[in-house]
């Protein structure tokens, strides 16, 4: 974070409070709002006042009422503000808006030490497009550009990237939290000690192709679990059941084995599954061969000789990366394979060992199971993270660093 004089300046903050909320508007998990808290705090504490600006959700694809209008009652950021109050001790007030005359006059009575929370930025359809006239009358709220959202950095959207341009160089900067990211992220890919890990999951091949080609290079050893792994399965010949799978990836899947031996790079796919008659917690299941599972039965999870083979490389590995679950990891007897990643991954990181964990079911399995604390570095970003790990530029990234 660059030395700005925060004292009497008004700092706009794009940060990322995209917080999942229960039905009754209650933040279920305060983690991306904590994260920002050191940069917020070092702009109270230098003598300025903070506006914070962040999207929450997709309101303008998710729930629209019958006039094309958004749910402004499920979106709005009001629902953070009593929290983030508790956070910071400091009083934070509220705008009705982002841009216009609301904001602009709640910016003009912001006080010094105080907070002001904007409104939910995608509700101008304007955001997400890169408006740079919407950006323009962002940006007439602060003196300063501090952007800190790492979780929104590949998108160049009107927050995120396009506002950027109307600050000068000695006016705009990362936040702690975007420069934490970033600092880790290019760790594990420039400057990683031998053996590097990566453990990968989630559904699909396709989500991840680019991932596995850039980190095929830079590893030793890649695991793959989740659903992911039944396309590879199937395209060595294996029989999958009903599990999910991407019957168009099959080729993709033999390239990459392919690329894998190429590279003498070790590629672990699952041995064993906990497999189910049905996608539910209630489902009759068992322990399977991952390559001989039947006819109306579905891999679920990886099985225990998995979890040996994948614990056992994690604890020969200096440096791990790990983003997606294991199995349906949201179904308790489908949980076991991604807690078991998370408590293999911070027992070596206990032993010496680096490890970046991403992903929202990364970061909640290293949660639920106890061990965040012992993880090198957990990361707030879902697909800024991927595209950082890709190789690929992020928007919100080069927007700052851009020189005119």
């Amino acid at each position: 974070m660059k030395p700005f004089n925060f004292k009497d300046k008004k700092v706009l903050v794009r940060v990322d409070f995209n917080v999942p909320l229960s039905e009754t508007h209650e933040i279920t998990d305060d983690t991306r709002i904590r994260m920002s808290l050191p940069t917020i705090m070092q702009i109270l504490n230098g003598g300025g006042a903070v506006i914070l600006m962040s999207h929450l959700g997709r309101p303008l694809k998710e729930k629209l009422w019958p006039d094309g209008s958004p749910d402004k009652k499920q979106f709005t950021l009001r629902h953070v503000v009593a929290h983030l109050q508790s956070l910071t001790g400091h009083r934070v007030h509220f705008a009705e808006d982002c841009v216009g005359s609301v904001a602009e006059t709640a910016a003009e009575h912001l006080q010094m030490g105080e907070i002001l929370l904007l409104e939910n930025t995608r509700f101008h359809a304007g955001e997400e497009k890169g408006d740079p006239k919407l950006a323009e009358q962002m940006a007439k709220l602060g003196d300063i550009y501090i952007n800190d959202a790492f979780g929104s950095a590949h998108r160049a959207h009107a927050s995120t990237a396009i506002i950027a341009q109307f600050f000068s160089e000695d006016k705009r900067g990362f936040g702690i939290l975007m420069e934490q990211e970033v600092k880790n992220g290019l760790h594990v890919l420039h400057h990683a000690e031998k053996p590097v890990m990566a453990i990968l999951g989630g559904a699909k091949v396709s989500d991840k192709i680019a991932l596995i080609q850039n980190l095929m290079a830079r590893t030793d050893t890649i695991a793959i679990g989740g659903a992911m792994a039944f396309t590879f399965l199937k395209a060595q010949g294996g029989l999958i059941g009903n599990s999910l799978v991407e019957d168009d990836k099959l080729d993709l899947a033999r390239e990459i084995l392919a690329q894998a031996e190429a590279t003498n790079t070790k590629l672990l796919l699952p041995v064993d599954a906990i497999m189910a008659t049905a996608f539910s917690a209630d489902a009759e299941h068992k322990v399977s061969p991952a390559n001989e599972i039947p006819a109306g039965w579905m891999g679920l999870d990886i099985g225990p000789q998995t979890i040996r083979i994948f614990a056992e490389a994690i604890a020969q590995s200096k440096t791990l990366i790990w983003n997606g679950p294991m199995g349906v990891f949201e179904m308790e007897p489908y949980a076991g394979g991604t807690l078991a990643v998370a408590r293999a991954i911070a027992a070596q990181t206990q032993a010496g060992a680096y490890s970046l964990v991403g992903g929202g079911d990364s970061v909640a399995a290293a949660t639920q199971s106890g061990v965040a604390k012992d993880i090198s570095f957990i990361s707030t970003g879902g697909g800024a993270l991927l595209e950082l790990l890709e190789g690929k530029e992020l928007p919100g990234v080069a927007a700052i660093e851009e020189r005119r």
